[in-house]
């Protein structure tokens, strides 16, 4: 008696009963055939794996019925078919499918038919399929054919309706249709594909009994459904035995299908097996066979394994193709084995297989992660050398591994080979190449990458407009990252959360707290949640502009909206407490950063070293020197210790504190801002004036703070408004000593003489002369060259002097005692530091390190609070600890 195969209608056993569980494996199998492809029969499937449990009976699907959306392709069939299917697509639910064919009685074919079920079939419209299949099965002039009973079977197998596919099935003999190895393979994947390995078995044998024959499709179809249903190996082998005995030779298929199966049940040797016997069969291997050969013997940390397979292919006089050591480089190269991936790369080399631009690019992106750029740079001068072509992902790879790495201008340079020799950048090209100079502030090349960009209509992601943003703002170009950000809208490129934050983190280094709070309701109003980078550059925000209260309550809002502090978020509110003088608020905070686990970064250091020895307090200033000097942990604490105290103010030792500076400039200047400035407090407030300035050369030599010195005919200027105080006295005082040189030189005098302190919209308010950055550098000029400048009334954002006044001060320079002719006006020495052994105390002032050399005048700390004030921070800061703790 026939095998028939259960009705789902009529059985309705125990859901769990037809419950199975099969591993979803990454990637599919070569075998996972989409019928009509290759036979004329199949529809071309989706090759989705169905995760999960799978049940006998799927829920039947919504009936949605008139599609008119979907557009057919002009050309793609004949006339007739293109008018039928267009008709059928518009038909509405309740439409009538007699009258659309009335027009084409005896003018389609069968094969036209089958044309149109394709097309649903493709769009896996099976609810307008199945209506078309059930009236023609009651016309004589249109019965359907075979092919469209195979047709059918399979859409509906691949929308899981398994109950709908057999019933089409089995009504095939009763319409007088002879079911073929077509329509059992159709519905042997049906089942198989959603797990039902056992029914794709008895269909298979009841095909037999049948008297029709088996091919290798439906061989590749039930072992590919057996393999991923759970079958065990011994099963697999059994079918694979079974088909070589019906005289059925195994084909790529069969063997990837097999190799599959291996790497989802790691096994490895017989994995080699199924390769051996490949390779004896005269089947060549294509990616998809290494692919697996790698996930098998990776899963089991034997890569070597494969490298030996292959040696045993070059051995035998059957070399590899190059897309086989690719596969196994990138699988060296997932892991960072750059000795292993090297030794592939010249096991195929020796074996005279030829590299591409793809196995170039995997190495070079290899090298690029483990930070061995000379290593990167070389071997692109291989890949060249060997007249191998980069491609376009060879560059985008370069960009990337040289734009994370810091080095910025090579980026450029990069981008400039790819115009030279005539490959057309992509939009990762461009994405990587703008971030890229963001990071490192080179507006000039963003906006003549713009302009690349616009001559050939290319509009930019949301990331390369995040890139440009970051640019501007690197060199405080307020009004140019706004203009960006808003073309953004009009050009209909959604600026994303790390678009908003970079223009918040633009605003924030120069303290347009203002101008940050309007961007932050411009995030409100547009949906964009804030998240902890938000937070951090509102902090930082509103503590350049001395609002010390509303930057510890933004810190204390991030615990109302649940978002996370993190390392530069505590970091950001030790600045605030720094800033506003208030020292044991401070070293709480540096206790907390600790207590966290988390080693306080060199820059929580520096401001602890300020605010120590702006409040006197040497005990402790010197012992947290001492604790940077004798870290064992991270060398830049140590060198930035050891070159506070002198010991490498030679010019050979002075290289080790050039290398951590160039370190730190491959993380952007986003950071390198943030390190000078509270390096500068340090060294200014420890009386190291002498190397502030050196170090504050050696960060404008670097790219940092472009803005801070301008000069032409009209106007020399001094831009401190992102600068903290000790930097600012660094600069101002550098300005001075050199309008003084150019002066005694003979040098014309500018008609303004400007040192900018706000910026933004504030500079127009009265409120301005009273923000901490204005306050200390008036303070300091008062002190030094005093009665010379003065804020106009034009801009309370600038300390100016006029060309009168300037010549007045500069010519009234006193020589120094000996009588020799001055050199500077104000003389920037480095104060003796006591050795940790020799600590003052607490009480003992050391005027020495207020006291400025020449004038002997105090220089004004201008960061105290009002009571009020005050007393409002202690307060937020008790809330804050809570919060910590």
């Amino acid at each position: 008696m026939a095998l028939s195969i259960p009705n789902p209608f009529l059985l309705k056993p125990h859901p769990e009963s037809l419950r199975f569980s099969f591993p979803i494996h990454r990637r599919f199998l070569s075998g996972d055939y989409d019928f009509l492809r290759g036979h004329g029969f199949f529809v071309s499937g989706d090759r989705r794996l169905s995760s999960g449990s799978i049940k006998v009976r799927a829920k039947p699907k919504e009936l949605v019925l008139g599609n008119p959306s979907v557009t057919l392709e002009k050309g793609k069939y004949s006339y007739d078919v293109e008018t039928l299917i267009n008709k059928l697509s518009s038909l509405p639910p309740r439409g009538s499918i007699a009258r659309c064919l009335d027009m084409f009685k005896n003018k389609l074919s069968l094969n036209d038919f089958a044309l149109v079920f394709k097309e649903f079939a493709q769009r896996g419209d099976w609810q307008r399929s199945l209506r078309l299949f059930k009236y023609m099965q009651r016309q004589m002039w249109c019965k359907p054919s075979e092919q469209i009973y195979t047709i059918m079977i399979s859409l509906l197998g691949r929308e899981n309706l398994l109950d709908k596919a057999t019933e089409v099935f089995e009504e095939m003999p009763s319409q007088g249709v002879m079911r073929s190895v077509f329509s059992y393979t159709a519905l042997i994947n049906a089942y198989g594909r959603h797990g039902q390995y056992e029914v794709s078995l008895e269909l298979l044998d009841r095909m037999k009994r049948e008297k029709i024959l088996p091919n290798i499709l439906t061989y590749n179809t039930v072992i590919n459904a057996c393999a991923r249903g759970g079958l065990d190996w011994e099963g697999l082998l059994g079918l694979f035995a079974e088909m070589r005995h019906e005289a059925i030779q195994p084909d790529i298929v069969t063997y990837n299908t097999l190799l599959s199966a291996c790497g989802g049940r790691g096994l490895g040797d017989e994995a080699e097996m199924v390769f051996r016997t490949m390779n004896e069969g005269g089947v060549v291997p294509d990616l998809t066979t290494y692919s697996y050969l790698v996930e098998t013997f990776g899963k089991l940390g034997k890569l070597e394994k494969v490298a030996e397979l292959l040696r045993e292919m070059e051995l035998g006089g059957n070399l590899p193709d190059i897309m086989s050591y690719n596969v196994l480089l990138e699988a060296h190269a997932k892991t960072g084995s750059i000795k292993e991936a090297m030794g592939v790369f010249r096991q195929m080399q020796a074996a005279g297989c030829t590299a591409n631009a793809v196995t170039y690019s995997i190495l070079l992106n290899l090298y690029g992660r483990n930070g061995r750029y000379d290593d990167v740079r070389e071997l692109f001068l291989e890949m060249k050398a060997s007249n191998t072509d980069p491609d376009v992902a060879t560059y985008n790879i370069l960009i990337k591994v040289f734009g994370e790495g810091g080095y910025f201008k090579e980026v450029v340079t990069l981008f400039h080979d790819m115009v030279e020799e005539n490959i057309e950048p992509n939009m990762e090209t461009y994405e990587g190449l703008i971030v890229a100079c963001g990071k490192g502030g080179l507006y000039e090349d963003v906006k003549k990458i713009l302009a690349y960009m616009d001559e050939r209509e290319i509009v930019p992601s949301s990331k390369a407009y995040t890139g440009v943003i970051e640019a501007y703002g690197q060199a405080a170009m307020y009004e140019e990252a706004l203009v960006a950000f808003n073309t953004m809208n009009e050009v209909e490129s959604r600026p994303t959360v790390e678009t908003h934050n970079s223009l918040l983190h633009t605003f924030a280094r120069g303290g347009l707290y203002k101008e940050c709070e309007a961007i932050l309701l411009r995030m409100d109003e547009s949906g964009v949640a804030r998240n902890t980078d938000s937070f951090n550059a509102v902090i930082e925000a509103f503590r350049q502009g001395g609002q010390f209260e509303e930057a510890i309550k933004a810190y204390v809002d991030m615990e109302k909206v649940r978002c996370d502090p993190d390392e530069r978020t505590l970091e950001a509110v030790l600045s605030v407490y720094c800033f506003a003088g208030l020292v044991d608020e401070s070293k709480e905070q540096f206790q907390e950063i600790k207590s966290s686990g988390i080693l306080p970064s060199v820059l929580c250091y520096c401001m602890m070293l300020a605010v120590y020895a702006k409040s006197n307090r040497w005990d402790d200033a010197y012992e947290l020197l001492d604790e940077m000097y004798t870290n064992r942990v991270s060398n830049i604490h140590q060198v930035t210790g050891k070159m506070i105290k002198g010991e490498y103010d030679d010019g050979t030792n002075w290289q080790m504190v050039e290398y951590v500076f160039d370190k730190l400039k491959s993380e952007g200047c986003g950071l390198g801002l943030r390190f000078y400035n509270t390096l500068l407090e340090a060294l200014w407030w420890l009386g190291q004036r002498e190397r502030a300035e050196r170090v504050l050369n050696e960060a404008t030599k670097r790219g940092l703070f472009p803005e801070l010195f301008r000069n032409n005919k009209r106007v020399w200027s001094v831009d401190v408004h992102r600068m903290w105080e000790g930097g600012a006295y660094t600069a101002m005082s550098v300005w001075l000593n050199n309008m003084y040189e150019m002066f005694t030189t003979g040098e014309d005098l500018p008609q303004l003489a400007t040192v900018v302190v706000v910026r933004g919209q504030s500079e127009k308010s009265s409120i301005t002369q009273d923000f901490p950055m204005a306050k200390a550098a008036n303070a300091y000029l008062q002190d030094n060259v005093p009665s010379s400048f003065s804020f106009p009334g034009w801009n309370k954002g600038r300390i100016i002097c006029q060309r009168s006044q300037l010549k007045r001060m500069l010519s009234s320079i006193e020589p120094s005692s000996d009588g020799s002719k001055k050199v500077n006006i104000i003389t920037l020495i480095n104060s003796p530091l006591s050795p940790p052994e020799t600590k003052t105390s607490t009480t003992e002032v050391k005027n020495s390190q207020d006291d400025n050399a020449d004038s002997g005048k105090r220089t004004r700390t201008t960061t105290k609070l009002m009571t009020s004030t005050e007393g409002m921070i202690r307060g937020l800061w008790q809330v804050q600890y809570q919060l910590v703790k």
